[in-house]
């Protein structure tokens, strides 16, 4: 999987079938699921239910579906904001509490992994908002 800033839904949907390459200021993860930790991060960061947030089609797929091989979906606004917005030690307690949600689930993060992770993804958030653009995720 890649998050990665596009400056469209259109643009981002391109990388459908290929990943978004160069073209894109990108990071790559794997070993989790990206779909279920943006809603947990929103959860933890701005408020609201799992169940709220999976209601409101959040986050919302701009290419592909769940069915297919592969799926681009984009962060919500209000998500990209508060990544953008978070301190480092918010984010690190953002990272802790994932953690800890996802070792209720039976899935191990290392902590220093989970902190990485959420640290990138909010530097990632706060280059798009600089850019006018928005943070997606690739997913194959």
């Amino acid at each position: 999987m890649e998050f990665f800033v596009a400056p469209d839904d259109t643009s981002a949907s391109l990388t459908l079938q290929t990943g978004p390459g160069r073209a894109f200021e990108s990071l790559s993860f794997g070993n989790f699921d990206p779909m279920e930790a943006v809603i947990e991060w929103e959860c933890l960061l701005a408020g609201g239910s799992f169940e709220e947030l999976v209601e409101a089609d959040e986050p919302r797929v701009v290419g592909g579906q769940d069915d297919d091989a592969c799926v681009v979906f984009t962060l919500s606004p209000r998500l990209t904001a508060a990544l953008a917005d978070a301190t480092n030690s918010r984010l690190s307690a953002v990272a802790t509490s994932w953690t800890q949600l996802r070792a209720e689930d039976g899935e191990i993060i290392d902590a220093e992994i989970a902190d990485a992770i959420v640290s990138d993804v909010a530097a990632l958030a706060g280059s798009a908002r600089r850019r006018g653009q928005g943070v997606y995720c690739w997913v194959a």
